[in-house]
């Protein structure tokens, strides 16, 4: 429930006094002797479901901006009178309840940090985060979703838009696009002094650590969490639910991606970057859109008859063009999930299909150890380059008969061109461990590359 203190300017003190009557609000009015060209200070309590109703027509009998309006929350109201306002709007002075469009507006300008703050948020949040993908740190990545303050811009915008504030709605666009400028070129400065610095890890191909492939080739999994971020966010300020957890979530869509785009740049793949950077434009625009529909469907408005219909064509006109860009950018992402699935399928093909050539008697001495499905570094959309299949044995050699059979088998499976790589491992009894390898591998038409390699 809310606390109101309302300031009556000259001449509408009849009125302010009739309506709050009429909704059968249980006030105290006192003169007010300032002499600033107000008659009388209002205090009442109201339960937070009332508080849009009752201030629209406060509006309308002439307490605009210009008057004094001050909305705090109430711990407990001991009052007959208040009991009855409370079950007329239902659920109103309870937990949960919908947050009044001023109240709404508010807090949205309350997460808004000053400009030199949140640049400054954001550099760290933007040197952990490039930290972390390069050791391939989880926890690191997670510690810098915390400290970016990104949840404000995201949410402010929308709300701007649906409630008819310009200036809220341009400044929670202008630092959205700065933050993310922001933090990619950050990522680029640190990245470049870790590569000039030799810390690059896992050898020459820089996107092999987990918590960065993930970001050059993302998936639609990855539009289901922005959307989610998104709707989370509008709720945790509508209902009265922590923000600070939902700005992790949203920080996750956002930080992360952005880092790998610098990283990904300072290290010459483009390839990898377009990919990262799809997906940076596809979460800023999954949470914007997500945060719109929900506050719309909220019933949230602008004040006035006459703004509503105006605004719900500006609104709508927000919502078709993050949904038509949406709709565009999320093509690659449903490539890569179509990748997945066939992935998959052929993961599981081979590893049926290699254990039935094994069970064969001819190939009895053999013991399947990996089945793995490589694929290609044409990013970000990518395709299968090769099976690498590992089998051991007691004795040293290849089995060149064992690899194009093993190569004709899943062809017949996948029915379209595969490359088919054989490792081939000796088994150390005593030490559990490979003395050797050596690899045949087969392409189309069987041909065989001997590749030998020895410890």
């Amino acid at each position: 429930m809310r606390y109101l203190e309302i300031r009556v300017p000259s001449g509408k003190r009849s009125a302010v006094l009739g309506i709050l009557e009429d909704e059968g609000v249980d006030y105290v009015a006192s003169d007010e002797t300032s002499g600033r060209g107000y008659t009388a200070v209002v205090r009442f309590p109201l339960p937070t479901r009332a508080v849009e109703p009752v201030l629209d027509r406060l509006h309308e009998a002439g307490i605009d901006d210009d008057a004094s309006v001050v909305v705090i929350d109430a711990e407990t109201v001991l009052s007959e009178q208040f009991a009855r306002l409370r079950d007329q709007y239902g659920r109103g002075g309870k937990r949960g309840a919908r947050t009044s469009r001023q109240v709404l507006r508010t807090k949205a300008e309350e997460l808004m940090p000053v400009f030199p703050i949140y640049v400054a948020m954001l550099l760290i949040s933007a040197v952990v985060a490039t930290a972390g993908l390069l050791a391939d740190s989880p926890a690191v990545v997670v510690g810098s979703m915390v400290i970016a303050p990104l949840i404000g811009p995201a949410l402010a915008a929308n709300i701007g838009i649906v409630t008819g504030d310009g200036n809220l709605r341009s400044t929670g666009f202008a630092y959205q696009f700065a933050g993310l400028a922001v933090v990619i070129s950050a990522s680029i400065g640190i990245a470049v002094l870790a590569r000039l610095a030799g810390l690059e890890p896992a050898g020459v191909d820089i996107v092999v650590a987990t918590e960065l492939e993930e970001r050059v080739s993302p998936n639609l999994l990855s539009l289901a969490v922005a959307l989610g971020a998104g709707v989370a966010g509008i709720l945790s300020l509508t209902r009265g639910f922590s923000e600070a957890i939902v700005g992790v979530m949203i920080a996750a869509a956002l930080i992360p991606p952005a880092a790998a785009v610098g990283i990904t740049v300072a290290w010459g793949m483009y390839g990898a970057a377009l990919g990262a950077a799809g997906l940076v434009a596809v979460n800023v625009l999954s949470i914007n859109f997500a945060a719109l529909s929900t506050l719309w469907i909220a019933g949230y408005r602008p004040q006035g008859l006459f703004e509503v219909a105006p605004t719900r064509t500006e609104t709508y006109a927000y919502a078709a063009l993050f949904a038509a860009a949406l709709l565009v950018l999320a093509a690659p992402l449903a490539g890569v999930t179509m990748l997945d699935i066939h992935t998959t399928q052929v993961q599981s093909a081979a590893e049926a299909d290699v254990a039935a050539v094994l069970n064969e008697s001819e190939y009895g001495e053999y013991e399947l150890e990996t089945v793995e499905v490589v694929l290609d570094e044409d990013y970000p959309v990518r395709s299968i380059d090769r099976v690498l299949i590992t089998v051991s044995s007691r004795d040293p050699g290849v089995s060149p008969a064992l690899t194009d059979r093993l190569y004709r088998e899943l062809s017949e499976d996948t029915e379209e061109p595969l490359v088919v790589e054989v490792q081939f491992i000796v088994a150390d009894e005593q030490r559990q461990s490979s003395s050797a390898s050596a690899s045949l591998r087969a392409g189309a038409g069987g041909q065989l590359d001997r590749r030998y390699s020895g410890q």
